[in-house]
């Protein structure tokens, strides 16, 4: 079982920077592929981010492509998302998740291909 814990939310304004962290418990942090999701009121959630738990492979949706950035320390159990030059349509709540995987390459994008996911922290974005 691993416990994932979401930080570093807030209100700020468009263009400001942001940067999220997630803390696991539980396990051991390593051979987990992990991710950054966002969902809004009445919408799916949508995939953000993702890692291979090697830290070397990422992928981001082209919403946020080369706005934000994933990273990992494996060390202090913690993903972190650096959120760069926000707009007011990245307000949503954003979750990171867990997925087991010996594959030292491989990330997820699909929800449902997460096995455990955090409580979710508050981003909002103001114009």
């Amino acid at each position: 079982q691993v416990q994932l814990v979401e930080s570093g939310g807030g209100l700020v304004q468009a263009g400001d920077s942001l940067r999220l962290s997630c803390t696991a418990s539980g396990r051991t942090f390593t051979h987990y592929a992990m991710g950054w999701f966002r969902q809004t009121p009445g919408k799916e959630r949508e995939f953000v981010a993702a890692i291979s738990w090697t830290g070397t492979i990422t992928y981001y949706a082209d919403a946020v492509k080369d706005r934000f950035t994933i990273s990992r320390d494996n060390a202090k159990n913690t993903v972190y998302l650096q959120m760069n030059s926000l707009k007011p349509e990245d307000t949503a709540v954003y979750y990171c998740a867990a997925k087991s995987t010996d594959y030292t390459g491989r990330y997820y994008i699909g929800a449902y291909d997460y096995d455990y996911w955090g409580q979710g922290t508050q981003v909002t974005v103001s114009s």
